[in-house]
């Protein structure tokens, strides 16, 4: 069975990549767990030269090198730890969708470095929206996606280290079409790439695959492939159509436009031929416009306050009981606590007449403090049927309790309804009391249940609390029994499913949440949620205000 193209383009990308690590930066690979990854993490085994896997938090001592403070105060001398980054070699970084743009500024630098590193970023994003950072992205010239590939259908087969080592050797030495600079920079244009280091990496591509090849010259079919496989996964829209010139005829020769304007076009700029462009259109992804837009989506989001978004506590803490550790560039040291941890053994380390304290590793203590990041309760409210009245005064009364105790609880409090077709947001984030009693005065009820409806404007509540450094929380008063879809059409089967599919986001975008089951006969379907939630049902079908907060407060875990 011969091997898909995506997977022989992907060999010969890691084979080129092996080549010239320095010069292409690295690849992305995009691939879920199982085993095709597996394969290809195999195949870039293969390759030859170092290779460090690291770790999406990894410190910058861990990855520059740094004092090594535990040994520094055991030997009594400067010690300095190496880091990765002092070896060149492949740098490995899984789950790269989670990257942070700190790691991803540091990964940059070490690149732009040229000192012969190359990354490797294992993307396992399942959405669009989910992937790499852009600066790390644009220094890589190869983005592989092995979506849609069988296991059965791949093999991890790579020239052998002794063919590696012959290409790299006269890679060096292989000449480029002259026209080719400007080719690859019109043809990245006319895609919509607008980054100057995609024809630049092109070229180090066909240069690495002309060599792999033991080709005495880099020739065009072998700057079509490097296209194929640099310009593909940056492209932002299609190649416009060529206008054909109608007016065109056989003349003899005159000045041109340009020429009688002074200005003369450059002859080396010249457009790309239709099959280079055919094949790079070729190679599109599928909906590539919704992927553009989606990437767009997510940078504006991630532009609103990233740190909010990792869920770093926006208030500096409450101080814990210092621990045992080791320094790895970002805890502090607890002097005091260090000091007392080494105070009872100086008189066995001092030796006879010794004054100087003496510290060892394992007496380090390490200063740590309490995540005081504010929370936002969102209160999701069924206003739909006849009950709707009681249910939403029972609301505003807990409502109304914990914003009472807001300040001493860090909590903000906001207040979604859903009902008819869809959903709103009737109070949003506050700690006002006073603006939660007038924007609660007169509550709309009655309907139908739009039940997905409002987990989704509840999802993206918690995704703006998150933006903002809060830490999302929801407590949902329904029955369960959704019967209005998420495009407003009535019928329980589809409005179920639709709520299902919400209720999963909803669960990944808040830390803690739990489902008041309100019916007066309670049923399956509200446990049936909280199990999409993953959160507790609890069963109050007539709970007034005051047990209604004390019920979310317990489930939420309290101040």
């Amino acid at each position: 069975m011969s091997a898909p193209p995506a997977w022989t383009r992907t060999l010969r990308a890691m084979a080129a990549l092996a080549v010239d690590p320095g010069g292409l930066g690295g690849l992305t690979l995009r691939a879920r767990a199982g085993p095709v990854r597996q394969t290809a993490e195999a195949a870039l085994a293969k390759l030859p030269g170092p290779q460090r896997r690291i770790h999406p938090e990894i410190s910058d001592t861990q990855l520059f090198g740094g004092l090594n403070i535990a040994a520094s105060l055991a030997e009594g001398r400067m010690v300095r730890d190496p880091g990765l980054a002092e070896t060149p070699g492949l740098l490995i970084l899984p789950m790269a969708e989670r990257c942070s743009a700190g790691l991803a500024a540091r990964l940059g630098q070490l690149l732009d470095a040229g000192k012969g590193h190359a990354l490797v970023m294992l993307d396992e994003g399942a959405e669009p929206e989910e992937a790499a950072p852009d600066s790390l992205l644009d220094r890589l010239a190869f983005h592989l996606d092995l979506s849609g590939l069988h296991w059965a259908q791949v093999a991890a087969t790579l020239p052998a280290p002794a063919e590696i080592d012959a290409a790299r050797a006269r890679r060096a030495s292989l000449s480029l079409p002259e026209t080719s600079l400007a080719t690859l920079t019109v043809l990245a244009a006319q895609f919509g790439i607008d980054s100057l280091r995609a024809p630049i990496l092109a070229l180090a591509a066909a240069r690495a695959l002309a060599a792999l090849d033991g080709a005495g010259i880099v020739t065009e079919a072998h700057v079509t492939e490097a296209a194929e496989l640099v310009y593909p996964a940056r492209a932002t829209q299609r190649p416009e159509a060529p206008e054909e010139d109608s007016d065109k005829e056989d003349t003899p020769d005159t000045d041109t436009e340009e020429e009688k304007d002074g200005t003369v076009t450059d002859p080396g700029a010249e457009l790309p031929d239709e099959m280079l462009i055919d094949a790079v259109a070729a190679l599109l992804p599928d909906g590539l416009l919704d992927r553009v837009a989606a990437r767009t989506r997510a940078r504006g989001a991630l532009s609103g306050g990233g740190a909010g978004a990792r869920r770093r506590g926006n208030r500096h803490g409450r101080p814990l009981p210092a621990r045992p550790g080791h320094p790895d560039g970002r805890a502090r040291i607890d002097v005091i606590a260090t000091l007392r941890a080494a105070a009872p053994w100086q008189g066995l380390r001092a030796g006879r007449g010794g004054t100087r304290i003496t510290i060892h590793p394992a007496d380090i203590r390490l200063r740590r403090y309490e995540d005081r990041s504010d929370r936002l309760v969102i209160f999701i409210v069924d206003a739909s049927g006849s009950a709707a009245m009681a249910r939403l005064a029972e609301a505003k009364g807990a409502v109304e309790l914990l914003l009472g105790q807001a300040y001493s609880r860090r909590d903000h409090v906001a207040l979604v309804a859903f009902r008819g077709t869809g959903a709103e947001t009737l109070l949003p984030p506050t700690r006002s009391l006073v603006q939660a009693k007038r924007r609660l005065a007169a509550l709309p009820g009655g309907g139908g249940t739009p039940l997905a409806a409002g987990l989704q404007e509840a999802a993206a509540l918690c995704e703006q609390a998150r933006r903002r450094g809060l830490t999302p929380a929801f407590a949902l008063l329904t029955d369960g029994r959704a019967n209005v879809a998420l495009d407003g059409s009535s019928g329980r089967d589809t409005a179920r499913r639709d709520a299902e599919r919400t209720a999963a986001l909803l669960g990944g975008q808040a830390r803690q949440g739990c489902v008041i089951d309100t019916a007066p006969r309670p049923g399956r379907e509200a446990a049936a949620l909280a199990g999409h939630l993953a959160v507790d049902c609890i069963t109050l079908p007539r709970a007034d205000a005051q047990r209604l907060s004390g019920a979310i407060d317990t489930a939420l875990g309290g101040a």
